[in-house]
């Protein structure tokens, strides 16, 4: 029998044994098996590649030459090389060895390997399994049984290792690696080899020459460090194996893998596992400067509907560019609500940044060719986007790159600021306040004003919180997100405990369930947030919360954007946590668009829930900051410079009162309805005759009337005589 003949045969037995199993309704983990029979032919015909390559041993090597810490412009080509045949380059003694070749990380990080392709020789406990060993992934404030910051060995010795199954041939290209996430213990690994396998059973070590290469590890647990492989190598199966770690720790990894998957002969791995999007949009990371020229290139797309504008400058002095798109880009339209995405206050939570930039782009090219959702949405909305609150922090983790920007470099301003935490902090004014009974009489329970003490030149206030303060005050606000990384998450307000000395404790505000509603409205739209399959990022499960929580029952934090907008504007903002990976490689960026997308837009469209209207004097004009409430909410809001308001509430029928100073109030019922669109409710209100005597008092600078002598005279027994007529 030949071998075409053989092979035929096994592939019309596995067949069979496929339709049997589709009988039966396998599972999925069976599926993935089957799959693996069936390129099993393939496996077994490709060979591991083991070029050696013209070089000194690892052992004499030059640190350059066995640990590549790429950064800035460097690593942006390697990215764009990925993928392509390297050229050959001399040592300069007369040899020639290839090119170091890169590709995208393999998605560890990201969640895209599942835990079932995670494994580990031993390991110390559940919470330390292989499956926690993840770039990046974090740990607890109290470490436990079941999410602690790495994978840890059983044992501490050289024959330990982690293993990564890619399920299909592979071209590896290297490997990224830190120490253990941990407050408590220090534990990293300094250095180790790198063996690859088709079948799991038989292992080859990657060699340079004649001696095993073994690649310097870390010097400490949290700044990643990456090796290149001298050769990339084809094969199905990766093993890390720790060779020396830290003389006072344990053998504690998280990891990532750079690989190229081969194609796929029975393209069963691209129809499970990718996500491909079919918007022609503009998929990359963009340094400040190309941040810019993508800004410009989408007004002069679409010079009638946007408008680029600065709110101020950065620490450093970088303009703090934001994009407004609208039918009337430049003016507020008076009925025509305010909505806001903000992105990258945390400099190193670049998918926020990257997800804004693709949606200018795709509500001008989608507003081009006449969709009719993104046309109502920017003919019935005044929209801005600002993409990068902190473009100083951005840059520092952008020269260091996606796999070596690490958890926190980048997160603050250049002078040590956390902007998203660095507003004043309204929430205990208010709560003191509440607790002498001061509202609503003396204090306000909206519109707070900032302290005296927060104002002060020399309050550790950053440049770029200034500057949105400003903003938020100078727009009238109705709803806005902020864009975070490093979990799958929306949060709403308060962020912070109500009870002093307690880290979590569920705070809600008296607009609670408008939250819940705006949080779902953007969780349950997500492709992954409330998927309860999806892993949990680091140590908490919000896939069963519905993918959302109140930010005082995750963690207390006071001065937040949330709490300050909602206390001290009209603005109702929430936070959205993007993704698990906060610095995602350019090649995710399309499946994080696809799992986003939507929510973005949903998430906009909800600024119509509610009620809207204008509060008019007798004479039609409009009152600015007239208050309106709505009876059973603890909450007003007030009217914009034109006396129109937005009010955000669920369906229902409410009871609503406008009032101002030195006018009366007035209530009427408004019903909010189930379908999309704003509910009209408009009030006219009067002056009070107070109000009167005191405007009359002002134009004559407080002083009585004087009246003529001779009409004194005529008014004194025109008086008497209606005293004796009504007598």
């Amino acid at each position: 029998m030949t071998t075409q003949q053989r092979s035929f045969l096994i592939r019309l037995a596995l067949l069979g044994l496929l339709v049997g199993l589709a009988e039966l309704n396998a599972g999925e983990d069976e599926d993935y098996y089957m799959q693996e029979l069936l390129t099993r032919d393939l496996y077994n015909q490709v060979q591991i590649q083991e070029t050696p390559v013209a070089s000194i041993p690892a052992k004499k090597a030059p640190k350059e030459k066995n640990q590549v810490k790429t950064s800035g412009k460097k690593a942006e080509k390697n990215k764009k090389t990925a993928g392509t045949t390297p050229n050959s380059i001399s040592d300069g003694e007369g040899q020639y060895r290839p090119v170091a070749e890169e590709c995208p990380p393999m998605g560890l990080e990201t969640m895209k390997i599942d835990d079932f392709q995670l494994h580990a020789s031993t390991t110390k406990r559940y919470g330390l399994g292989a499956h926690r060993g993840r770039l990046n992934i974090q740990a607890g404030l109290y470490e436990d049984d079941l999410y602690d910051g790495a994978w840890c060995a059983g044992r501490d010795d050289p024959l330990q290792w982690f293993e990564v199954d890619a399920r299909r041939l592979t071209k590896f290209t290297g490997v990224i690696t830190q120490g253990r996430s941990s407050l408590w213990s220090s534990d990293w690994v300094t250095s180790y080899k790198v063996m690859v396998s088709n079948d799991s059973h038989t292992w080859v070590t990657i060699r340079n020459g004649s001696e095993d290469v073994i690649f310097r590890g870390n010097q400490e647990k949290e700044i990643p460090v990456r090796n290149i492989l001298p050769t990339p190598m084809v094969a199905r199966y990766i093993r890390v194996s720790p060779q020396s770690w830290f003389s006072s720790g344990n053998i504690c990894m998280r990891v990532e893998i750079l690989g190229c998957p081969l194609p796929d002969p029975n393209n069963y791995y691209r129809r499970r596992n990718e996500v491909i999007t079919t918007d022609k949009l503009d998929f990359k990371h963009h340094s400040y400067k190309d941040m810019r020229q993508l800004m410009k290139v989408v007004n002069e797309m679409c010079p009638n509907i946007t408008r680029i504008y600065n709110i101020g400058k950065s620490y450093n002095g970088l303009k703090l560019y934001a994009i407004e798109i609208s039918d009337n880009p430049g003016e507020h339209e008076a009925g025509e609500p305010e909505f806001r995405y903000t992105a990258g206050s945390h400099g190193n939570e670049v998918l926020g940044r990257e997800l804004l930039l693709l949606l200018m782009q795709f509500m001008c090219m989608e507003y081009l060719s006449g969709n009719p959702r993104i046309r109502h949405l920017v003919e019935e909305t005044r929209i801005h986007l600002l993409p990068s609150v902190n473009p100083d922090g951005y840059e520092k983790a952008f020269e260091a790159g996606s796999e070596l920007s690490g958890w926190s470099l980048g997160r603050w301003s250049s002078n040590g600021i956390d902007i998203h935490h660095n507003f004043p902090d309204l929430n205990t004014i208010l709560w003191e306040a509440e607790a002498k009974k001061w509202t609503p009489r003396k204090t306000s329970n909206h519109h707070i004003p900032i302290p005296e003490w927060y104002l002060s030149n020399n309050a550790s206030v950053a440049v770029e919180t200034r500057a949105l303060i400003t903003w938020m005050e100078k727009i009238p606000f109705v709803l806005g997100g902020n864009l975070q990384g490093g979990e799958l998450v929306v949060t709403f307000p308060y962020d912070k405990t109500r009870t002093q000395g307690v880290t979590r404790e569920s705070t809600p505000t008296p607009d609670d369930h408008v939250f819940r509603w705006l949080a779902f409205s953007y969780s349950s739209t997500h492709r992954r947030m409330t998927d309860a399959s999806q892993r949990v990022c680091h140590t908490e499960n919000f896939a069963k919360e519905d993918g959302t929580i109140n930010g005082a029952s995750w963690h207390t934090a006071a001065g937040s954007m949330n709490d300050f907008s909602y206390l001290h504007t009209n603005c109702f903002e929430l936070s959205m946590y993007v993704g698990c990976d906060k610095f995602p490689h350019e090649s995710e960026l399309p499946e994080e668009w696809e799992n986003n997308r939507e929510s973005l837009l949903v998430f906009m469209e909800q600024v119509h829930r509610g009620i809207k209207g204008v509060v008019r004097d007798a004479q039609g004009r409009g009152i600015p900051n007239a208050t309106i409430s709505v009876e059973g909410i603890n909450h007003d809001i007030r009217t914009a410079a034109d006396g129109d308001y937005w009010r955000l509430l669920n369906p229902g029928e409410y009871r609503v009162t406008a009032r101002a100073q030195g006018y009366g109030l007035t209530s009427k019922k408004c019903e909010v309805g189930y379908e999309m669109g704003t509910s009209t409710c408009d009030f006219t209100i009067g002056r009070t005759n107070l109000s009167r005597i005191k405007e009359i008092m002002e134009r004559f600078n407080k002083q009585p009337i004087r009246l003529p002598h001779s009409n004194k005279q005529l008014q004194a027994p025109r008086s008497r005589e209606r005293r004796q007529g009504t007598s």
